[in-house]
C-alpha cells in the first residue's frame, strides 16, 4: 500500500535529540529551541518566533493576545480543520463563517466585507494547501475596521505572497500573528509541534509571558528581572528541547526537502492534466500572487460520487487517497449555532476534493499510472 504520507527523516533527528539529552536541559528554550526560532525570523522577516507544541496552541495563544472575549465575532473560513476554530470559541467567540473561493479552497475575500460588524474583532485567514490567500484585501479591511488579523498558516511554511507593490512577503509574516504547524503531515515536521509568528510589536513581551504558563520566567533568565512570578494567564505552550532538536534537523534539510515534494507536484501536474480534462476533474491552481510550497496535491472531482469511486478505485490498487474538511458550518457541534447563508463553495469543496499521496519518498509513477489507466 502507498500511504497517504510517510514522515521524511533527514538523518540528523537522533543525533540531536541525543545532543540536547547529554546538555542537561530538555524542558525547552534551549539551543534548539533558539535556532529554530531564529530561523524563522531571519528567514522569514518575522519580528519574534516561539515554537509550541503545536500550531492548536498557537493558535489559542494569538487568541489570548488579542483578548477574545464572549461576544466577540471572528471571521474565517468555514473549510479549514477544527483548530482554527476552536481556539477562539474556547474564549467565548462567535464564529462568522465565510465561504471558498469558485477556483481556490482559500476564504473568498470579495465576501468578507458583508461580514464585518461592530462585533468584529478579528479575520482569520487560511493558507489552505500552502497557497496565500489575497493578503492585500484582507489587510485592507482589518486596517478600515480597525481588526486583527491572525495568517492560519499551519500548511504554508516555505510559501510566498507578492502584493500591488511587487514586494514578496513570506507567509506568516503579514498579518499581526500567525500560526505554523510542524504535524507529522506537514513539508517540515516534529512529530507534533507548531510556531506563533508575531508580527506586530505590541504583542512581544506579553506573548513570551503567556508561552511561559503566565509568567515573566524568560526575562528571569534573560537577567531583567530579579525574580519571576504569576504576572497574566498563560499556559504551558513551550515544547520541550527534544521536540526543537527533531524540527532543526528538518529545517536544516528545508530546501532539500521543498526542492524534492515540488518535484513530486510538478509530476502529477503535468501528467495528470490531459486524464483530468478527460474526465471533468479539476487540478489544484495557484493565483499569480502566491507561490506552491508543494504541500498537497489535491484533485477536485465532479461531483460526490465521482470522488467516492476515485477513492475506492485508488485503494483497489493499494494507493491511500483521502478527502479533507466537512465544512465547519454543517459540523455537528456548530451546525446549531449557525445561521448565516448557505457556503456553496465550501460544500463543494467537502464533497469533491480529494488529496493524492505526497511525501519525500513518493513512487509518484505508480500513482500516476493507475490514475491515467482509469476511466471515471
Amino acid at each position: 500500500m502507498i500511504p497517504f504520507n510517510k514522515p521524511y527523516l533527514t538523518g540528523n533527528e537522533t543525533k540531536y535529540i541525543e545532543e540536547a539529552v547529554k546538555s542537561g536541559k530538555i524542558s525547552g528554550n534551549g539551543i534548539f529551541t533558539k535556532k529554530c526560532q531564529h530561523f524563522f525570523e531571519s528567514n522569514y522577516g518575522i519580528k519574534k518566533a516561539l515554537l509550541t507544541t503545536s500550531c492548536t496552541d498557537a493558535l489559542e495563544m494569538a487568541a489570548i493576545l488579542i483578548n477574545i472575549k464572549e461576544g466577540d465575532e471572528v471571521i474565517m473560513p468555514s473549510y479549514t480543520f477544527v483548530s482554527t476554530a476552536n481556539a477562539f470559541v474556547l474564549r467565548g467567540a462567535k464564529i462568522v463563517f465565510v465561504d471558498s473561493r469558485k477556483d481556490h479552497p482559500n476564504l473568498d475575500e470579495s465576501k468578507l466585507e458583508a461580514l464585518i460588524t461592530s462585533k468584529t474583532k478579528a479575520i482569520v485567514p487560511v493558507h489552505y494547501a500552502g497557497v496565500a490567500c489575497e493578503m492585500d484585501a484582507i489587510m485592507a479591511l482589518a486596517k478600515k475596521y480597525n481588526l486583527f488579523v491572525i495568517e492560519d498558516a499551519a500548511q504554508a511554511v516555505d510559501s510566498y505572497y507578492t502584493g500591488k507593490d511587487g514586494v514578496k512577503k513570506a507567509l506568516g509574516s503579514i498579518g499581526h500573528l500567525a500560526a505554523f504547524s510542524f504535524h507529522e503531515t506537514k513539508n517540515i515536521i516534529s512529530g507534533e509541534g507548531g510556531l506563533l509568528a508575531i508580527n506586530d510589536e505590541q504583542f512581544v513581551e506579553r506573548a513570551e509571558i503567556i508561552w511561559e504558563k503566565g509568567t515573566n520566567r524568560s526575562a528571569f533568565f534573560r537577567g531583567e528581572v530579579d525574580k519571576y512570578g504569576w504576572v497574566d494567564i498563560g499556559s504551558s505552550f513551550l515544547p520541550s528541547e527534544i521536540i526543537a532538536a527533531f524540527l532543526w534537523a528538518q529545517l536544516e534539510n528545508l530546501e532539500k526537502i521543498q526542492s524534492v515534494r515540488k518535484s513530486h507536484w510538478e509530476n502529477y501536474y503535468s501528467k495528470l492534466k490531459d486524464w483530468a480534462l478527460e474526465n471533468q476533474i479539476e487540478l489544484p491552481r495557484t493565483p499569480n500572487y502566491a507561490t506552491n510550497n508543494a504541500h498537497m496535491f489535491y484533485l477536485i472531482c465532479k461531483d460526490l460520487n465521482q470522488r467516492t469511486k476515485l477513492i475506492e478505485h485508488l485503494k483497489e490498487k493499494e494507493i491511500l487517497a483521502v478527502f479533507h474538511y466537512i465544512s465547519l458550518h454543517k459540523s455537528p457541534f456548530y451546525s446549531l449555532k449557525y445561521n448565516g447563508k448557505p457556503l456553496l463553495e465550501t460544500d463543494r469543496f467537502t464533497d469533491t476534493l480529494v488529496r493524492l499521496p505526497l511525501f519525500y519518498e513518493l513512487n509518484f509513477d505508480k500513482v500516476i499510472d493507475v490514475l491515467v489507466k482509469s476511466n471515471l
